[in-house]
């Protein structure tokens, strides 16, 4: 009796061992950005983005398909953020600077979460300031919602009534590869030369 107990938990152990091997040869071999990611993604990465329609700087009605035709950058903020916005996107200025200078093109895209105040001009002024090759894109409030809940970010704005009102909002900076979709985002905390070396990583991966 005290054999066969024996010989089943050498065949449990053999079996979780084999189970484990079997998903990091095979289902961690699969993504072919493991090496790449420092960041886990409730649900996986296909859980985040999607298809959008917004509104660029010259005021013309834009797609996902005409905005992200190269790795690109995605934050969403606003233009009348005191502090957090800019600061966040000058760093991703910086890393598409870093990446250019490795010969990778990286467009940055500033998605606007106040398009009450955020117009195509406003847009257009704010990120011409930040970097030459940014874009601004803004729309109707659910045009910025639905974009919004595609990469399940958060914003609420306090107090609209007032004209110098604030709004809440996350701080992540997406990355999204065309024709793969999203595949990884960058907190705040991560600076220019992490970003430009992780996003090196997942263009090489591509």
């Amino acid at each position: 009796m005290a054999r066969i107990i024996a010989a089943a938990a050498v065949a449990a152990v053999l079996g979780l061992v084999g189970g484990t091997a079997w998903y990091v040869m095979f289902a961690r071999g699969g993504d072919r950005f493991a090496a790449c990611r420092e960041s886990a993604v409730a649900g996986g990465a296909g859980a985040i983005g999607g298809p959008f329609t917004l509104v660029d700087e010259t005021g013309a009605t834009v797609t996902d398909r005409d905005v992200i035709t190269a790795p690109t950058l995605i934050y969403f903020g606003y233009t009348f953020c005191p502090d957090v916005c800019p600061v966040d996107a000058a760093r991703n200025a910086e890393a598409v600077d870093l990446l250019e200078q490795r010969g990778i093109m990286v467009t940055p895209v500033f998605i606007s979460i106040d398009p009450a105040r955020d117009t195509p001009q406003v847009m257009a002024e704010f990120t011409d300031l930040i970097h030459p090759r940014m874009v601004g894109l803004t729309g109707t409030e659910a045009q910025v919602t639905a974009a919004s809940r595609a990469y399940k970010t958060y914003f609420r704005i306090n107090d609209p009534k007032d004209d110098y009102y604030l709004v809440d909002h996350s701080t992540f900076t997406y990355l999204v590869l065309p024709d793969t979709g999203f595949v990884d985002f960058f907190r705040q905390e991560v600076t220019a030369e992490q970003m430009a070396d992780r996003v090196a990583c997942f263009v090489g991966a591509a």
